[in-house]
Order: structure tokens, then sequence, then C-alpha cells
């Protein structure tokens, strides 16, 4: 059922989803399920065009102590059915000042021909789901199938889920960790725990010299990268490069990017703020829906080095929330409320129902 459809009658009602709607959802479905969903139905919408839509690239404000923080908005319009919008913010201090998650946000859901809101929702989980779908996805198109060790640079919340994501889809053995807060490399195989996989904490050189792939999660600071050396690298290597997302900001070497195939999530975005700032636009391979679309174009490059430049974008927001919404409607968890006003006569907006 499209959205225009279960719109019908209901107009100006909204289902909202609260964290302790999410958290029934994921105890019901449990993990993994949640995670395999989230990755079918993004690998599904990166391969029909049909279901891409409209997404530009995200926009916002410089916020916070020095302009080190931000709060975008990230749009995805799905014409004749539904526009998702994403408002996120992005706080590096947020953890260690205020024990919050460095990244926070709310998904919001309207009706594309009425423009009445449909449903809202916590927009951290589903963020981080869908950008460990995606690194999957890629994975799975340009990495070894046999890949076992996987290396993680930064061990915050993204490194959970990236984890996560590739274990579904790879015989992973190993997990190599290493972050700049010996705390919180020390507290990851706790926190990956439910996961199974031996989990050690090492220096980058030795991510990079044992790692069949590799994924960059950092909040490293703007002209502070990169965080990989480049040095050891092995041939085969795939890197998931998650943290890039202001101008200037980057964790993957040039040298690297150079001699790797590289494709990004969002060209035009990934060429404005993500590991590809540092490229030209022909140094760049075909996007990730591309790619997904004509699987033996990544498919000859899995023996070379290879990049997936994730800067996350409206696209994936959307089937995150289709996910959210799908699972909510499964399990009957969530509220329907009306937020928007609805006055008796539509023309005088003082004749209340």
């Amino acid at each position: 059922m499209s959205h225009r459809e279960a719109s019908q009658g209901e107009t100006m009602e909204t289902a909202v989803i609260t964290r302790q709607h999410v958290a029934k959802i994921v105890q019901e479905k449990g993990l993994d399920l949640f995670m395999d969903r989230m990755i079918d139905r993004l690998d599904e919408a990166f391969r029909e065009e049909s279901h891409r839509g409209i997404t530009p690239a995200r926009d916002g404000f410089l916020r916070g102590p020095e302009n080190t923080a931000i709060l975008e908005w990230m749009p995805h319009h799905q014409p004749g059915d539904a526009i998702t919008i994403k408002t996120v913010a992005y706080t590096p201090t947020n953890p260690a000042t205020h024990q919050l998650p460095t990244i926070v946000g709310t998904l919001t859901r309207y009706d594309d021909v009425t423009g009445s809101l449909l449903a809202i929702c916590d927009g951290i989980l589903p963020t981080a789901v869908r950008t460990g779908a995606a690194s999957a996805i890629a994975s799975r198109l340009l990495a070894r199938p046999d890949s076992r060790v996987l290396g993680l640079v930064g061990a915050g919340a993204q490194a959970v889920t990236q984890a996560h994501a590739l274990s579904r889809v790879f015989p992973l053995e190993r997990i190599l960790v290493h972050d700049i807060e010996p705390a919180h490399a020390r507290s990851f195989a706790e926190r990956a725990e439910f996961l199974g996989i031996d989990v050690r904490v090492a220096p980058v050189a030795e991510i990079e010299a044992e790692a069949d792939i590799i994924c960059t999660v950092t909040s490293v600071g703007v002209g502070d990268g990169p965080v990989l050396h480049g040095a050891n690298l092995r041939p085969h290597v795939h890197i998931n490069a998650i943290g890039a997302d202001l101008i200037g900001k980057y964790e993957v070497p040039r040298s690297v990017l150079k001699s790797a195939f590289v494709t990004p999530d969002h060209r035009e975005q990934a060429l404005r703020e993500g590991e590809c700032q540092q490229l030209e636009d022909s140094d760049l391979g075909p996007d990730l829906p591309a790619l997904c679309a004509a699987p033996a174009l990544a498919k000859a490059q899995r023996e070379k080095r290879t990049v997936f430049d994730s800067t996350g974008f409206g696209l994936e927001d959307h089937v995150a929330f289709d996910v959210l919404l799908e699972l909510a409607e499964e399990a009957a968890i969530g509220d329907r409320v009306q937020v928007e006003h609805l006055p008796e006569d539509a023309l005088n907006p003082y004749s209340f129902q």
C-alpha cells in the first residue's frame, strides 16, 4: 500500500513513533531482522530507478562552539506518494559534555498530494542502521566475498552498526578496532558482544596490514585528517569512509583515493563534503545506486583497492522510515494523533471542530 493510498480518509492524522515504540519494535522483531530488512529494502531502492525519486544534496547551518557542529535538513521526494525530511544535528562534543549521541535527529513524512504530516519518529537509530546497511551493500559489491577481518577506525556508536551490518553479509571472524579515546576502543567488545565475533584493540598500522574491510567512523575535526596512514593497506582492501560530512573534513589520504576505485553514495554531496572533495569528478566511478543496478561493474574491482564514500542522503532516510513504519504496523505499535489544525471551515482558521 502506498503512502498516498494509506492517507485517504485519515488526512491530518499523524503516526507518532516514539523512542519507546522504536525500542519495543526492535526488541520484538530482533536486531538481525531489523538490519536485514534495512539492507534488503535499501538495496532494492538503489537497484530500481523507479524507487529512487528526487534527492537533493543536504543543506544546513554551522553551529555550536567555534562552528564545530552542524544542523542539516535532508529531503527526499517520491512524486505522487510522499516526502521525507530528516533534520539531523551533528555535535562531536555531545558524548563527553552532555552524555548524548553525536548524531541526533528526527524523521518526518508528508503526503505528496495534500502536504499533511503523515508520520514523525526518532532519527537517531534509523540513521545509524541505514548507514551500516549502506556499507554492507557497498561492501557486498566491492569486497572479497570471503572477507574475514574487519577493521574499525573509530569506536563510537556508528562502529556498532557498521560491524553488525557487515556481519550479516560476510563470514567475519575477527574485528580490529582503534580509537583515539582508549576507553572507547576498550568498551567496543562489550557493545558488540551480541555479534559473537572476536574483537581486539589494535593500532591503525595493524588494522591496515590485516583487515580485508576497513570502516572509518570518526569525528575527526576539519583539517585534522586523515585518520588512515595508507602505507600498509592490503592490495584488495575495501574501505567504507563514513565520517566526512563537512568541507575540509576527511579520513582517507588522497593518495589512497587516487589509487582506488571510488564510489560515492550521492555524487554532488560527496564532491562537496565527503572524501571525494579531495578528487575531481573524473576520478570517481559510478555511484552506489548505479553499481547496485549493474553489479558486474563492481565485481570487476574486487581484487583492487576500493572506497565507498558514504555521506548519507535522503533516499536512505526515506527507506529507513519505510522500514520502521512497516515494522510498527506489523507489531501494531505506535500512536495516531492530530497535530495539524483542522478547522471546521477550511476557509476560516477560527472555526474549531
